[in-house]
């Protein structure tokens, strides 16, 4: 028999299927799972998904083919192919590649419920990351991985990072299911496991490369290692970038951020304040004016978050520990960089790695490709500690760095304010009409 275009890998597998209709998705959500085939996934392993888009597109195609195959061999000892469904359940053997979404995704928030056997290991990879643990915590681990601490954790993080183990053990006894919400905003997880909060905002490591962010959108995967493990009610929703931004600002809001600007005026705030205005709440630098504006309070250590939006080819940076006169860059301790990712292509020009968004302007050069689209507000959450500065982007960390340890600046442009300890917090702008808002600070 041939497959129709509309029937899945599974289906034409002639696997004899009991169906019994899917529950609804809640309000917002899709179904990833459909409860009948595996329409919409593909074959998968653990295998960096940016690689795999770096591929050509016939060698990409070949290496999904070859892992999408092997779901549908059948286990001698069952009669069934390793993946396939049982009454409205998508049942796995433990064998066969991982279940990915051919979509890739971005920010979203997952429900999905399963169950597992004794002895059994699993979990779902975020973006194509692992992962959200799943295991027996009732096995003796004499590796001493962290069984007895229950599923939910991102096992994947280096030991002692938030969110490798859960905060609690929340695993129900075999033979029920369990239940995960998981929220994605950038690189920050969240997770709950049949209604306790087991992960708190935590930042997934890049397994593929520690010293890089994780991708920006990816897929989801639903591991197979070893044991049975049935899986429904699998859905999604994707988050808009004004939801992300919401998430990513209440957290830890409550811990003593003040806001420094008012929405309607440059009260408390110093410099060529001319050459600003306030637009709908949000500070915009004037078309073809410039100059470092900022705050009135200095401040040493530090943490500050603001929403910024960009114009095509916008320039502009953030003062840190200004001394209230000069070039920001280099009489400051630093300017962060707000830069268009595409200013290249927007300008017709180039630019120095040190000059990209979020880099420490001149010194230590960001991780690039976390911006939002052009018109889209971004959150961005600044760290200040001693002469280290930490950048967050939209819930990607893109520069951890310390400038005490830079021996070799742009263009040998030398930075005698890198060693400041205390100054203003401000906007340096470059002729182009960004915005800012929601500006925050918590002094430490």
């Amino acid at each position: 028999m041939v497959a129709g275009a509309g029937l899945s890998l599974l289906a034409a597998t002639g696997c004899s299927t009991l169906l019994s209709a899917p529950a609804a998705p809640p309000k917002g959500f899709v179904a990833l799972f459909n409860g009948r085939d595996l329409q919409g996934f593909r074959g998968g392993e653990t295998f960096d998904h940016r690689k795999l888009l770096a591929m050509s597109e016939s060698d990409r195609a070949a290496q999904i083919a070859k892992w999408t195959a092997t779901m549908t061999e059948v286990n001698p000892k069952t009669g069934k192919p390793h993946w396939h469904v049982e009454n409205g359940e998508l049942v796995n053997d433990g064998f066969g590649a991982y279940a990915s979404t051919e979509k890739d995704y971005g920010d979203f928030e997952l429900l999905v419920e399963y169950k597992t056997v004794p002895i059994a290991d699993s979990g779902i990879y975020l973006r194509g990351v692992p992962q959200v643990q799943i295991w027996d915590h009732t096995e003796a681990d004499p590796q001493k991985l962290g069984r007895a601490k229950g599923s939910g954790g991102l096992w994947n993080n280096s030991a002692g990072a938030p969110g490798k183990d859960p905060a609690v053990m929340a695993d129900r006894p075999f033979g029920q299911w369990n239940k995960f919400r998981i929220l994605m905003t950038g690189a920050r997880v969240s997770v709950w496991l049949n209604g306790k909060q087991v992960v708190d905002h935590a930042l997934l490591e890049n397994y593929y490369d520690r010293k890089s962010p994780i991708p920006v959108r990816g897929p989801v995967q639903l591991q197979t290692h070893g044991g049975e493990i049935r899986w429904r009610n699998v859905f999604i929703r994707e988050i808009g970038s004004k939801e992300a931004n919401a998430i990513l600002a209440s957290h830890g809001e409550d811990s003593g951020f003040k806001s420094v600007f008012n929405g309607r005026d440059f009260a408390g705030w110093a410099g060529p304040i001319d050459n600003y205005q306030v637009v709908d709440g949000a500070i915009l630098c004037k078309e073809h004016k410039g100059g470092t504006i900022f705050t009135k309070q200095e401040y040493g250590d530090f943490v500050a978050r603001l929403e910024f939006k960009l114009p095509s080819g916008g320039n502009n940076g953030l003062a840190i520990r200004y001394p209230g006169k000069g070039d920001a860059a280099y009489d400051g301790m630093c300017e962060v960089q707000v830069l268009d990712d595409n200013y290249e292509k927007a300008t017709n020009s180039k630019i120095d790695p040190r000059q990209a968004h979020g880099s420490v302007y001149g010194m230590i050069a960001a991780a690039r490709g976390y911006q939002r689209p052009i018109g889209e507000w971004n959150f961005e959450e600044v760290t200040v500690k001693g002469s280290r500065i930490r950048v967050e982007l939209n819930g990607t960390v893109i520069l951890d760095g310390d400038v005490s340890t830079v021996k070799e600046h742009m263009a040998g442009s030398p930075h005698p304010g890198k060693d400041r300890t205390s100054g203003s917090f401000g906007f340096a702008g470059h002729n182009d009409p960004v915005a800012f808002r929601a500006i925050r600070i918590k002094a430490h």
